[in-house]
């Protein structure tokens, strides 16, 4: 009785000694590989509705508005103005706002961008690689990167024009 009670009790140490180190190792280690503020933007080989492949690289030296969407996303849907609006506001001061779809099939994007009027770069993540890579979680998720590629923000949810304004003229400032 005595030794099957003293093997439960290192049992029970033992789980609370891992549990332990797996909790403070989570914690030093941050994000689990996922980029946050600060940190350099992932590269990404994405396809373009232009039918060319996109990498991040191609983007260096300007600023850039990521903005991973889905046209089954409400309020994906419903920044989509505010987006275009500021593309066409900024383009011109090196600012590129890139629209990334989260895994749906080219017809339908294009669809999609024609009946909104959308005329910025959209590319594609059929596979939801990118996804993946920048730990995108909920849609949609815009992040603002600069021009040395890393990110200065990251927004969570729905952009109204004077916040994504206000985002833009910040990222063009550092």
């Amino acid at each position: 009785m005595g030794k099957s009670r003293k093997k439960i009790q290192i049992i029970i140490l033992l789980l609370i000694v891992v549990l332990g180190g797996y909790a403070i190792v989570s914690q030093v280690s941050g994000s689990g590989g996922k980029p946050t503020e600060g940190s350099k933007a992932p590269n990404f080989d994405l396809l373009g509705l232009d039918g060319k492949a996109h990498k991040l690289d191609e983007y260096k030296g300007k600023a850039m508005v990521l903005n991973f969407w889905g046209t089954w996303c409400g309020p994906c849907v419903k920044e989509m103005p505010a987006l275009q609006a500021q593309w066409e506001k900024w383009k011109d001061q090196d600012v590129v706002v890139v629209g990334i779809n989260a895994g749906e099939d080219k017809m339908a994007v294009e669809n999609f961008v024609n009946s909104v009027n959308v005329n910025f770069p959209i590319l594609l993540d059929p596979n939801k690689d990118a996804i993946a890579k920048y730990g995108i979680s909920p849609l949609p998720t815009t992040l603002f990167v600069s021009k040395d590629g890393k990110i200065n923000k990251i927004h969570l949810g729905q952009l109204d024009l004077a916040t994504l304004d206000k985002q833009i003229a910040e990222l063009v400032k550092s």
